[in-house]
């Protein structure tokens, strides 16, 4: 499995990595799991072999190296890696963003434009995190119809059971808040959060803050002079993990209008803590929350901020919505991530292998 985002990256596809290899290692006694990556991360019962060469060849030697190895390769975070390995390889696809320039970080859209190509040639299969994200999928390679599975992300039991205690006054939110949670860039749709939240009625305004969190990303330069502008606005930057249980614990509601997601972590973590959730009516977002969060136009800024004030005025409705939450998160866990992909790499090498045996029968 590359597992280099285990380390490199503190959000995102690094805690997919880190709760998938966390489950892996319990789930059967009989798998071994074996981690590449530069740098290792303590996880439990998995072996690590750390290669130091550089993008972009690390994929290329990762994937020889694992393929050599291993009865299933897991590329998590790399099409090359994929494609270097081969038939017993399955390829983690995330979203299609790269392939959209209105959201995609310039550099890493152009490796996946040109890598994806090279793993629909050669992976055994590809597997992704919602049927949002296949349908994208296959819809700009129908060839990969019969090679795909959807396993949904998971959430740590961690935020059904948290409380808000004194973590949000830690970091500075001393009265009640509306929170958003993601890299800072500009499919997470920001600036308009920002300026519905200004647009608000005075007394609710007043009442609340938003506190954005999530690390700066790519052309974030509007959502920072935006909040500047306003008071009633707070960028905290990145949070440690094991702070944002008790933050979605504690705020009013919990605003995730992104103009696309391909699962949406945020706000499956969110309804398991228990907070209302306001999010966008299209990709995954509208498949993750299935009636259990109020849905906006992410595109239209008056729909976003009607969206707040009903949550922010009706009481009741954050009740309803955070009880339907709460009942829509259990659906999602990294056991049955980790079980399910478990099965679907079994499935995958299965198939190879009986390929395998089929040439060379033929060729005796």
């Amino acid at each position: 499995m590359d597992a280099r985002a285990a380390a490199e990256v503190p959000a995102g596809r690094g805690r997919y990595v880190r709760e998938l290899v966390r489950e892996l290692a319990v789930l059967d006694a009989e798998v071994d799991v074996v981690l590449y990556g530069r740098r290792s991360w303590p996880l439990a019962g998995s072996s690590w072999r750390l290669i130091r060469t550089r993008d972009p060849l690390w994929p290329v030697h990762a994937g020889l190296a694992a393929a050599r190895r291993c009865d299933a390769v897991l590329a998590a975070n790399s099409y090359l890696m994929a494609a270097a390995a081969g038939r017993s390889s399955v390829a983690m696809v995330h979203d299609l963003f790269g392939f959209d320039r209105r959201f995609g970080a310039p550099a890493g859209g152009a490796g996946e434009r040109l890598t994806l190509p090279l793993a629909a040639q050669r992976a055994g299969g590809f597997l992704c995190n919602s049927k949002a994200t296949r349908d994208d999928l296959v819809g700009r390679f129908p060839q990969l119809a019969g090679r795909t599975a959807v396993v949904p992300l998971g959430v740590d039991a961690r935020f059904a059971q948290a409380a808000a205690g004194d973590v949000p006054a830690r970091h500075g939110l001393d009265g009640p808040y509306v929170l958003a949670v993601g890299t800072r860039e500009p499919r997470k749709n920001l600036p308009r959060l920002v300026e519905a939240f200004a647009g608000l009625p005075n007394e609710l305004r007043e009442r609340h803050l938003l506190a954005i969190v999530g690390r700066p990303g790519w052309d974030d330069a509007d959502t920072e002079r935006l909040a500047s502008a306003h008071p009633e606005v707070v960028l905290l930057g990145y949070v440690e993990d094991e702070h944002l249980p008790a933050l979605y614990a504690g705020a009013t509601a919990v605003a995730a209008p992104s103009l696309a997601e391909g699962f949406g972590l945020p706000v499956v973590e969110a309804m398991a803590a228990g907070a209302p959730v306001l999010t966008s009516d299209r990709s995954a977002l509208l498949e993750v929350a299935q009636g259990a969060a109020r849905l906006v136009d992410p595109l239209d800024v008056g729909s976003i901020r009607a969206g707040l004030a009903e949550l922010l005025e009706d009481a009741g409705l954050r009740e309803r919505l955070a009880q339907r939450g709460r009942e829509r998160a259990t659906q999602f866990s990294w056991r049955r991530t980790a079980r399910e992909t478990l099965d679907y790499l079994r499935s995958v090498t299965s198939t190879f292998a009986a390929g395998n045996s089929r040439d060379n029968a033929v060729s005796s």
